[in-house]
């Protein structure tokens, strides 16, 4: 009688929770948290405490994703209209009496200081997910416009914050919901052709456009230097062209092997500026030059593969929206850091996932992970 009431081992009353966890995904962002930490350490050798809180808000996030690892997707399909609501109404807090700190209004002090758009890159496409789950089946042109405005409305409050880097996080994941829905191609082309074609113009202009004392219409004046510094970076080299300059020289003075770990003049001497935030990735390159970038863009690709793989697996729509969406929240991170700091693309203020310092984003990347552990344990759920 003894043996039917003996207490398993702790490992076996572990393991249904550890089954939350998917290998392969796992396995990528421990390589690439595991850059992180390379990176951070040199990258922040004189910035105090850099490393340890880095480091720390990295098991921050490895708890949240833990835990959500552990909510089944229906029950994140419950939360999905509460959060979007909270996260509406704090953005409203937020453009009524938020803090403002260097020209953008951005944060609640609500105790400690928030951000409250950072909820909104989960809320979104949890909202749209469920949207498309509950007209699955009778998707007409309304559901789509529906769908568009429940994206417009966020956006429209963090582009006035102004926020244009967290904007545009939100987008991606907001039209990669849209998009994997079954938007037509018809509806998708025209958009991109027009941009193409502005893109163009706006090359051929460039002098005219970036000329002294002309504005751009809606768009903040830092915005359009931005652009006109991308355009011709040497038009103000010691100024607003400083940041992409310097990324620049520091990712190709560290060559095919890069100049070792804690040997990066470019990081050490302070040329590199923001370089454990924004401009880590020109801090990583010259370390560990052409070879490293592979690698660390290798994991990048192998993690938004995995993840894409999970959500063509998942058993409901709910879950494959999801899944692709957070997924491709992922690789514009990447995309979009890794582009600005090259200098293919405006400087907007991405942090590069894994790498970069600072704790919102830390969290907001854990609970992503979290989200997809979830969705790839269910997929093993139904199919047992």
């Amino acid at each position: 009688m003894a043996d039917v009431f003996e207490t398993p081992p702790v490992w076996r009353r572990l393991l249904p929770w550890l089954l939350g966890f998917d290998g392969p995904l796992a396995a990528a962002a421990l390589v690439l948290a595991g850059a992180g930490l390379l990176t951070m350490y040199s990258s922040g050798y004189d910035h105090g405490s850099r490393f340890e809180d880095h480091a720390r808000n990295m098991l921050l996030a490895a708890g949240i994703m833990f835990v959500m690892a552990q909510i089944p997707p229906q029950r994140l399909m419950s939360l999905a209209v509460p959060l979007y609501v909270l996260g509406m109404s704090l953005l409203v807090a937020v453009a009524v009496f938020g803090v403002t700190r260097k020209g953008a209004q951005r944060w609640l002090n609500v105790g400690i200081t928030v951000q409250p758009s950072e909820i909104l890159k989960i809320a979104v496409p949890l909202m749209l997910s469920w949207w498309f789950q509950k007209r699955e089946g009778q998707l007409r042109p309304l559901d789509f416009a529906v769908a568009v405005t429940l994206l417009a409305l966020p956006i429209g409050l963090i582009v006035k914050q102004p926020d244009l880097g967290t904007a545009i996080l939100v987008l991606a994941a907001g039209l990669s919901v849209i998009f994997f829905a079954g938007l037509s191609w018809k509806l998708i082309l025209p958009p991109v052709l027009l941009a193409v074609l502005g893109v163009g113009l706006m090359l051929g202009f460039e002098p005219q456009l970036c000329a002294e004392g002309v504005r751009w219409p809606l768009l903040h004046d830092y915005q359009q230097q931005r652009i006109c510094t991308l355009l011709d970076p040497s038009r103000d080299p010691l100024g607003r062209g400083f940041h992409i300059i310097q990324g620049m020289i520091a990712i190709g003075s560290g060559g095919f092997w890069g100049k070792g770990f804690m040997q990066g003049t470019q990081t050490h001497l302070e040329f590199i500026p923001e370089r454990t935030t924004d401009f880590i990735f020109a801090a990583f390159s010259e370390e560990f030059g052409l070879f490293g970038n592979l690698l660390l863009i290798g994991g990048f690709v192998f993690l938004v593969l995995r993840g894409l793989a999970i959500a063509l697996e998942a058993p409901t729509l709910f879950s494959r929206l999801l899944a692709g969406s957070i997924t491709l929240i992922i690789f514009t991170y990447a995309f979009v850091n890794m582009g600005m700091v090259s200098g293919i693309i405006p400087v907007v203020g991405v942090p590069l996932p894994f790498i970069s310092y600072g704790g919102t984003a830390m969290v907001t990347l854990g609970m992503s992970l979290g989200i997809l552990m979830s969705i790839a344990k269910s997929k093993r759920l139904v199919q047992s």
